[in-house]
């Protein structure tokens, strides 16, 4: 007969399978598409301004479009994983942004203007907006997978193997497209060769793929009892979002107040980086490239460490909230002070190894992030996750107008050089400063729809 403490012995004898493992090797290697595809645009940029003759800010607005329906669909396509299950959505979602990745590269040079507005640049907002349309629910269905296809004490380190891999994509676009925009190919070539890699990657998903762990051939019970039931089950439905609960609850104002600070400095280096070693750092395409690439290998390590800090806080620490206040406030302080050494630093290689860490220091605490974001979230995990990360639009889209409209007006003024960008940089680390007191307000809450205690 079965002991109380072996349940079921026939699972116990056997080996558990693996195949959360491979689920996570697909979500890894969709984030690394994912950001190769985004950040593209970066190392695109200054051929871009001058073969349209575009200014900073207008080529802020490039971004900006790309930012703003990311946010406008994440909610959307987040709560389409909630009611159908983010098999059907997530393939969708890679064949859209892959497509209109390709037809960045094939915006043609016009001379023509609607209402003073270049012709050439409307159609590039266009489909850098489609783009982020595209993109959007691409995070929070991923989160839902993890929420469902591993246990609460493994998440971290698997949400931090997910984020270092969209850094890794972002450290491999920034050389490789150098390289590629250098060559013959150009940059509109470039578009088109990173455009076709997710299309690869859509079909191999939707063929493997099953929303619940239980229905997959490749999963035994031994492994549905290592993630866990509450994991096993699927969370598909017509769960309504309570979203005057969820829009009233203060965690949910403070972690979308804080990716907002975090999305502000991060997205500079997704943006603008590349350009200001360019212009203000005198260092040429393929150097900017490789320090490019430099400063997103600190933000890969930083997730990394950061998961692995996340699942410790939540198996050793007797107040898990206490200890991620103090965790999260010490990574902020740090990435402050890195990026404020950076700017007075005049070799380029050794400003880019402390932006590097800065990025470390700030991208160690996202995983405890999206920790407490599954648990306010609860069982509306892609609808609540579209709105946190959605949030961060906010800070994104004021970094990539701030910086471009910036640089324009010290150019106006005369300044050169460096002098007109490093003092940009003194409103990154303010943000910074914030977001990690904004951390010393969170405090435990129950889950979004729970029922009361």
């Amino acid at each position: 007969m079965p002991t109380n403490d072996v349940p079921n012995p026939e699972v116990a004898l056997a080996s558990p399978t693996r195949a959360r493992y491979v689920v996570l090797a697909y979500l890894c290697s969709m984030a690394v598409v994912l950001y190769l595809d985004r950040l593209c645009l970066q190392q695109a940029l200054v051929p871009m301004q001058e073969e349209f003759g575009l200014a900073y800010t207008q080529m802020s607005y490039v971004h900006m479009a790309f930012t703003l329906a990311y946010g406008i669909f994440e909610i959307p396509t987040g709560r389409w994983g909630d009611r159908f299950g983010s098999r059907g959505v997530l393939t969708r979602i890679v064949l859209w942004w892959s497509a209109f990745t390709a037809l960045t590269g094939c915006v043609p040079y016009l001379e023509l203007e609607i209402f003073t507005i270049p012709l050439s640049l409307t159609l590039l907002i266009l489909i850098r907006f489609l783009f982020g349309a595209g993109e959007a629910g691409a995070i929070p269905n991923a989160a839902r997978i993890l929420m469902n296809w591993f246990s609460s004490t493994e998440r971290g380190s698997m949400q931090g193997w997910f984020q270092a891999s969209m850094h890794v994509g972002g450290a491999i676009a920034s050389p490789v497209a150098a390289w590629i925009i250098l060559s013959p190919i150009g940059w509109r070539g470039t578009f088109v060769i990173f455009g076709g890699i997710g299309l690869f990657w859509a079909a191999l998903f939707y063929w493997w793929f099953r929303d619940k762990p239980g229905e997959h051939p490749g999963v035994n019970q031994a492994e549905l009892q290592i993630i866990g039931v509450p994991a096993g089950k699927s969370s598909e439905g017509d769960h309504a979002v309570p979203w005057r609960e969820a829009l009233s609850h203060p965690n949910v104002w403070l972690l979308g107040i804080i990716t907002m600070t975090s999305a502000f400095n991060s997205y500079f280096f997704f943006s603008w980086y590349s350009p200001y070693l360019q212009k203000a750092r005198d260092v040429d395409e393929i150097t900017a490239g490789w320090l490019s690439a430099l400063a997103l290998a600190g933000a890969t390590c930083g997730s990394l460490i950061g998961g692995v800090c996340a699942d410790f806080i939540v198996r050793h620490s007797s107040d898990r909230y206490r200890a991620r206040r103090l965790f999260c406030l010490g990574a902020y302080a740090s990435a402050a002070i890195c990026l404020f050494s950076s700017i007075h630093i005049d070799t380029p290689w050794l400003s880019a190894v402390f932006c590097a860490l800065a990025c470390l220091m700030l991208f160690c605490q996202l995983p405890t992030w999206w920790a407490c974001s599954f648990e306010v979230s609860g069982k509306h995990t892609g609808s609540m996750f579209g709105l946190l990360n959605g949030s961060g639009v906010i800070g994104a889209m004021g970094s990539q107008y701030f910086f471009g409209a910036f640089v324009d007006w010290r150019m106006a003024l005369g300044f050169e050089g460096r002098d007109r960008w490093d003092p940009a940089f003194y409103l990154s680390i303010g943000l910074l400063v914030v977001g990690g007191i904004l951390w010393q307000f969170m405090c435990p809450r129950r889950a979004i729809g729970a029922a009361s205690p």
